[in-house]
């Protein structure tokens, strides 16, 4: 789209007061027109049909239809569409739902009026704007998850996986030459980092990662 020709803009927020500070927002700028304004995601839906927006202001958490389902059913019919979720919050899984359903941006409602005008230009341009937070959330969501049993030191595994085998502790402690009271320690420790209460919850941990086998 050639940049010098108005941006239509629509909003869609479940708040009032939202919505009318977004449009006074809007007026401030002569490239930026505002076409349309819906309540929730089925509102924005219908509007879209007939407003055909180039921008849209997505609110997240809304009644009806929330903005990730409103995102995904929009950008279905028209994926031309450019849709920035700009949002109170910036929970990991909402950062990756919107952005997994199309979203182009992603910002707080603490963004500044520039930085929001820089963003509704850059989307049309097809470039993206992620807010420092939900650019935060996508690298911790992008790293590998840690798994409790990741912290068992090698001694712990070989007492876990004759547990699993079913030996009882005066067996585990005559096999690894320790101490019934060290075994129980060793055991001990397994539960409190696989996070399970039994022995029976340790085993079916154990199992289930691939941590022993019978």
């Amino acid at each position: 789209m050639n940049t010098s020709q108005p941006i239509h803009v629509m909003l869609v927020d479940d708040h009032n007061v939202v919505r009318s500070g977004l449009a006074t927002f809007l007026r401030a700028y002569e490239d930026l027109v505002l076409v349309g304004e819906a309540r929730n995601g089925l509102e924005a839906l219908d509007l879209c049909r007939k407003k055909r927006p180039d921008v849209i202001l997505m609110d997240l958490m809304m009644p009806e239809m929330d903005g990730i389902a409103a995102t995904r059913a929009i950008l279905a019919e028209c994926p031309d569409i450019k849709i920035i979720a700009i949002t109170s919050f910036e929970d990991e899984e909402l950062v990756q739902g919107v952005l997994a359903a199309g979203a182009i941006s992603y910002l707080l409602k603490n963004v500044t009026s520039d930085e929001l005008s820089r963003a509704i230009r850059d989307a049309v341009s097809g470039r993206s704007t992620l807010s420092p937070e939900a650019a935060t959330a996508l690298i911790h969501a992008t790293r590998p998850t840690r798994q409790p049993s990741d912290d068992l030191t090698e001694r712990e595994r070989e007492v876990l996986n004759l547990v699993v085998q079913g030996q009882s502790n005066q067996q585990i402690a005559d096999a690894m030459v320790i101490t019934v009271a060290t075994v129980k320690a060793h055991i001990s420790n397994i539960l409190s980092k696989l996070q399970v209460s039994s022995r029976a919850e340790a085993i079916a941990y154990a199992l289930k990662h691939k941590l022993a086998s019978l």
